[in-house]
């Protein structure tokens, strides 16, 4: 099962772990995996704790951190436009009266005076800001052997940086030429992310997707398979294909490890494939997600156009402080992949990678089964 890139980083397996949730990410780096913690939400002093927590708990062992570095996004290249409250002073008050009515009919209640203001976190804020200071961070772990850029191609200073430290540069990529253009850049890992895929994706599956991307790039980079993976049987197909490992998100929301609200949990548990839908309404940028009240409101003819990233997304965690706060289950959303629909039980995070594994292995032996019979 090992492939050249489990060689160059030093793992068991080509199972590659997207979480916002550090002891997911140790679960599965010491499962023989590659973690990658998503830094979306960490400010860099928040981002130090848990790059030194993950240090702790896997010994030697390598992992992965995954940023989300938009190409496009209001207030891009720093300055006054791209404060936080600058930005969110761009919000038209239409959409603010939007969101208010839904909220107030939904009986969400504001937040009271005495909680504070809250963390607005956001795909696209504070990019310029933080992002060097973020990079630096990682490099300064040796535990880090892989920065991803999850909205395409990375900043030059990425690429650089990671470069000059021996550290691989990955990005994720919809489509064929994306993949080409980044690799064009110095990217050395792509991600081929079908729109089965949850979070921002494109619009062609995975299975037309990643052997279009194999045949693109395969040759120069490694290249591992998105969308739709949570087994075994997935996993071997994706390999079959042409990628070298897997990137699996929406299976590790549902393991012990992971740290998410009750009332999502329950969402999850409960979701059809259905259910997980493209939408702009989280973040700008389509992205697939829970189906909750927040995505069917901003579906409706009347509802106005969603913003650009990040103002989109800073509605989105502005509303989000209210129903969080109180574990509305109509609001109860999260980005999730369409494999949820097959995920119907809560595991350790060890168990999935072992599941996957024991899996991949009975899917190829009947394979092989299978065409030994034919011969």
């Amino acid at each position: 099962m090992r492939t050249p890139l489990c060689d160059r980083l030093g793992i068991e397996f080509p199972i590659f772990a997207f979480s916002h949730c550090r002891d997911v990410v140790a679960a599965v780096t010491n499962a023989g995996g590659f973690g990658v913690l998503g830094a979306l939400a960490y400010e860099p002093e928040r981002l130090a704790i848990e790059l030194d927590w993950l240090d702790d708990h896997v010994g030697e062992r390598p992992y992965g951190v995954d940023f989300a570095m938009p190409a496009v996004y209001v207030g891009k290249g720093g300055g006054d436009e791209a404060r936080p409250e600058n930005l969110a002073a761009m919000i038209p008050d239409g959409h603010r009266r939007f969101v208010a009515d839904l909220l107030d009919a939904a009986g969400i209640p504001e937040r009271p005076a005495d909680a504070g203001t809250p963390v607005i976190k956001a795909a696209g804020l504070n990019v310029d800001a933080e992002g060097p200071d973020q990079v630096e961070l990682c490099l300064s772990h040796p535990n880090v052997q892989m920065i991803v850029n999850a909205l395409g191609p990375p900043p030059a200073y990425v690429l650089e940086r990671a470069h000059a430290s021996g550290v691989l540069v990955g990005a994720l990529a919809g489509a064929a030429q994306h993949a080409e253009r980044q690799v064009a850049m110095g990217v050395d890992v792509v991600v081929a992310q079908g729109t089965e895929a949850g979070g921002h994706c494109g619009e062609i599956s995975t299975m037309v997707l990643v052997p279009q991307i194999v045949d693109a790039v395969g040759d120069r980079v490694p290249v591992l398979a998105a969308g739709g993976i949570a087994d075994g049987r997935q996993m071997a197909a994706a390999m079959a294909l042409g990628a070298q490992g897997v990137w699996c998100g929406s299976v590790w929301l549902l393991t012990e490890e992971a740290d998410v609200f009750p009332e999502v949990t329950e969402h999850l548990l409960a979701a059809t494939s259905g259910d997980a839908v493209r939408s702009r309404a989280m973040t700008g940028k389509p992205a697939r997600q829970l189906r909750t009240r927040w995505t069917e409101a901003w579906a409706q003819p009347d509802a106005p156009p969603t913003l650009p990233m990040p103002l989109q997304g800073i509605l989105y965690a502005e509303a989000a402080s209210r129903f969080t706060r109180v574990h509305s289950a109509d609001f109860a959303g999260h980005p999730a992949g369409q494999i949820i629909g097959s995920l119907h039980a809560v595991r350790p995070a060890r168990r999935v990678v072992l599941d996957m594994v024991e899996g991949w292995i009975d899917t190829v032996t009947g394979l092989a089964e299978l065409t030994g019979s034919g011969t």
